[in-house]
């Protein structure tokens, strides 16, 4: 697909439209076989700490994979499109916000904005990987441009970023305008019900023991998550745009990617790697995206990125605009010095 033109005789909307309905039965399917495994295993990790850490360890990875499961649940929700009505959306968002650390209100309203925006240059708000073009960079002071590189260090942004985005910044988001009243309110009841759920538990099984349990979890969901939205837009022929010539199709199509993943690992994560037909429509529900794709042949001639590919994006960094690709460090040395 060299541009953002729909096939001839239908528009992008006609093609979507058959798979922006919800299905009630596949909603509550997932919602059963995504909560109740978790539950299950993180009883498992509780009475592993009796055998080995060790095995807790190993059992914190399908653990966190469910919980990717339910904030792609979450996810649908905020986009409206997991149920038919607004109410059960919200009401299964806020629940699930609180088991995935991430007020949903607030979230919802800062995801709308980088689907607005995305791959727009003169608008890279909320919700994004930070990414500066390359002139932007060379204007850098020395300190400026350090601290950029230690933000796109990948243990900075993947391991520790993960962990602070949904322990600290999901908890204290001062980035968020004052006058986001409801959404503020949000993050408050959130963490109220956070420390609701630490009380109970800890009464139940002790503080250290679920601190020893839900840690890993949270770190390992923690990463794959920034892991997944990075891959999903930082790779090499991606799309920004500015403001005079960005197109909202365009960047959906070019600018998010179809992470061609394994089998198991595409149920774990909804199905999220199909992400360029998700900003095209996000009233797709993730359990119809894999079959919009399939019945679409001309919704895959887009960038395809499959597991071991992804590795090599982390190494991009900046935006080169005169190429229209993005560079890596290395790159930039070898042809400014």
């Amino acid at each position: 697909m060299k541009d953002s033109t729909a096939p001839a005789g239908r528009s992008w909307k006609q093609i979507v439209a058959p798979y922006c309905k919800a299905d009630p039965r596949k909603a509550w399917l997932q919602i059963v076989n995504s909560l109740l495994p978790f539950v299950v295993i993180w009883y498992l990790m509780l009475r592993s700490l009796e055998v080995s850490y060790w095995l807790t360890l190993l059992l914190a990875v399908p653990a966190a994979g469910f919980v990717m499961r339910l904030f792609i649940i979450q996810h649908d929700c905020g986009h409206g499109s997991f149920f038919r009505s607004p109410a059960a959306n919200n009401a299964l968002g806020f629940f699930l916000g609180i088991l995935t650390l991430t007020p949903y209100r607030y979230w919802r309203r800062a995801h709308a904005i980088h689907h607005a925006t995305s791959g727009n240059l003169d608008r890279r708000e909320f919700g994004d990987v930070e990414t500066l073009t390359v002139e932007e960079y060379c204007a850098l002071t020395f300190w400026g441009r350090w601290r950029y590189r230690f933000y796109r260090n990948f243990f900075v942004l993947m391991i520790l970023g993960g962990t602070f985005l949904f322990v600290v910044k999901h908890r204290f988001p001062f980035d968020v305008p004052r006058t986001w009243k409801k959404e503020w309110a949000n993050v408050m009841w959130t963490n109220a019900a956070i420390i609701a759920v630490v009380v109970i538990m800890s009464l139940l099984v002790g503080l250290g023991r679920f601190v020893l349990v839900q840690a890993p979890i949270t770190l390992v969901t923690g990463t794959v998550g920034v892991w997944l939205f990075y891959v999903q837009h930082q790779f090499e022929e991606t799309y920004w745009k500015k403001e005079e010539d960005w197109d909202f199709t365009a960047a959906g199509l070019h600018g998010s990617s179809y992470y061609d993943l394994p089998a198991v690992l595409d149920w774990f994560t909804g199905y999220i790697g199909y992400h360029h037909i998700h900003h095209l429509a996000s009233r797709i529900p993730n359990y119809h995206l894999r079959r919009c794709a399939r019945e679409n042949q001309e919704l895959n001639e887009v960038t395809r990125i499959t597991f071991w590919e992804s590795v090599k994006c982390f190494r991009l960094k900046l935006w080169d605009e005169e190429q229209g690709r993005l560079i890596g460090f290395r790159e930039l040395r070898t042809r400014y010095g």
